[in-house]
């Protein structure tokens, strides 16, 4: 059932173009991955994870989400064996979504994140950034988390790759949301090493709301 099942998952996406993968998967997909084990529907979504393609990664992050238990399962050799498929930052985001939420539920530790964010490999690199969005964003269930959001920036603030200062950029102006406070501090603090775009971009964010506002 579990390779007829990822079949399946692939045949929708091709049949349907604009099925949104990353939103829910359909009913009777939900009901039959139900009755897999935790395992067996990791399995599917592995399967679908190395088929690649940014709809089919979305659908096998969604399936563990919406699986009943296979998400509590979910442990750092699984997300490593995954995250050595990303190669842009698309694929990092979506990793990152089951990282983040797998790090805030303390299925994987501070350490590992931290070993991700010294990685010579820049999408590792991004990837501990994007993790700490998922501690910070409401409507991902996050709360706020400054010390461990600003933990992994610390590690990664003179880092000059394009990929990597977009993501800190993002990383900190998520933040603001629940620390405001707590950014301009860091943003005082590491003034000289912060790169030109994550000052402009976050200090946009703290004093008008948006990244990138509109000149008048």
């Amino acid at each position: 059932m579990a390779s007829r099942l990822g079949r399946d998952i692939v045949r929708l996406l091709e049949d349907d173009p604009e099925y949104r993968s990353w939103e829910r998967l359909p009913e009777d997909v939900l009901a039959e991955s139900a009755r897999l084990s935790p395992d067996e529907a990791m399995n599917v979504a592995l399967w679908l994870w190395k088929r690649g393609g940014h709809r089919v990664m979305w659908a096998a992050a969604t399936l563990i989400l919406q699986h009943p238990t296979a998400f509590r399962h979910l442990r750092w050799r699984v997300l490593e064996e995954m995250g050595e498929r990303m190669d842009h930052w698309g694929t990092v985001d979506i990793f990152a979504t089951l990282a983040g939420k797998a790090w805030r539920s303390g299925q994987i530790s501070d350490a590992r994140i931290h070993r991700w964010a010294r990685s010579e490999n820049r999408w590792w690199r991004r990837a501990a950034l994007v993790c700490t969005v998922v501690l910070n964003r409401r409507t991902w269930g996050g709360e706020g988390d400054t010390a461990r959001t600003l933990g992994v920036c610390e590690l990664l603030v003179a880092d000059r790759d394009d990929m990597v200062v977009k993501g800190m950029s993002w990383a900190l102006r998520e933040l603001i949301a629940t620390d405001r406070r707590g950014v301009e501090r860091f943003l005082k603090k590491h003034d000289p090493a912060l790169a030109g775009r994550v000052r402009r971009e976050v200090g946009n964010k703290l004093s008008t709301g948006l990244k990138n506002p509109r000149p008048r």
